[in-house]
């Protein structure tokens, strides 16, 4: 099949496109990046084709989406890099929003359209709690990601009216070499990791391997429609993770970073890490689906492996 992928040269795009390329698909690889398309090895890559493109704005990238037979839609801001101004927030925003309403945009004018759409979202659908569980019938949380969350699912939906199939993955923290877990090393490796904040909040995490095999289960699946929670099977509180990531790197966890402390750094930023909720994969565990990585010291046994 031929796939086009936003977000492709990202954490989570870069290894699908590995992946597609790897079953014999073709893949439109969409990014924002004129340098890394005009650096593209093409030649190396036959079933590859890198195309820059806008993603807020139409264009003649869109006609590229007709004859693709589904699109994987990854792209928006970072949520947790630095702090967020009214303008940052404006960006996280729009990213998604209008860079989803474009890409349906897309789909709908699409001469031979697309079957499928699997587009990204994220937990923070759901809003924060420590005591509270949520599967993918709970209701929308009321904070800034709950209103981000349901501002980009609600343009997702409009594809439904191109007759194409949608699928939105709702996802947690993606564990992989490089992300979250890249950015928690360094304390650890000085021997002064610890827990963030109370330690309690829930952390819901996926490997970066399940959710791509999620994504591409979701590209070839027609019975999968609808909303998934793309999470593992097995969350845990943030004292047990950086307990599990202390052992695993052979470093004790034992010096908390103090919440204060990182919203000095990020402002209400900080929301993201030092509050959490529980989220469970009901509807992913109800078709089957097999998990690589249902616990949380293998996966990250497998991060931090050499290779």
């Amino acid at each position: 099949m031929k796939v086009a992928v936003t977000g492709a040269t990202g954490f989570v795009g870069l290894r699908l496109v590995d992946r597609l390329q790897a079953e014999g698909h073709q893949v439109l690889a969409l990014t924002r990046s004129a340098s890394k398309v005009a650096e593209f090895p093409a030649a190396d890559f036959p079933n590859i084709q890198l195309m820059q493109y806008t993603p807020l704005e139409s264009g003649d990238w869109q006609s590229a989406i007709s004859g693709c037979d589904g699109v994987v839609n990854l792209a928006g801001a970072p949520i947790a890099d630095q702090r967020w101004t009214p303008d940052r927030k404006r960006e996280i925003l729009e990213s998604r929003q209008i860079g989803t309403r474009k890409i349906v945009e897309a789909i709908a004018q699409a001469e031979q359209k697309p079957s499928v759409l699997v587009n990204s979202s994220a937990i923070g659908f759901y809003g924060t709690s420590e005591t509270a569980t949520f599967d993918e019938s709970s209701s929308a949380g009321s904070d800034f990601l709950a209103e981000v969350c349901q501002a980009w699912e609600a343009e997702a939906q409009k594809v439904k009216e191109a007759g194409t199939r949608l699928v939105i993955l709702r996802t947690g923290i993606v564990l992989g070499k490089g992300g979250a877990v890249a950015k928690m090393l360094t304390p650890f490796r000085l021997f002064a990791g610890g827990p963030i904040g109370s330690g309690r909040q829930w952390f819901s995490w996926i490997h970066r391997e399940d959710l791509v095999s999620l994504i591409l289960q979701a590209l070839t699946n027609s019975q999968m429609e609808g909303v998934y929670n793309a999470t593992a099977p097995n969350p845990v509180r943030m004292t047990e993770f950086c307990q599990t990531l202390g052992d695993v790197m052979q470093r004790p966890s034992w010096l908390p970073v103090p919440g204060f402390a990182l919203e000095a750094l990020l402002g209400d930023a900080a929301q993201v890490v030092l509050q959490g909720q529980q989220v469970l994969p009901k509807r992913i565990e109800a078709i089957g689906f097999q998990y690589q990585y249902p616990q949380v010291k293998p996966a990250l046994a497998e991060v931090l492996s050499e290779g």
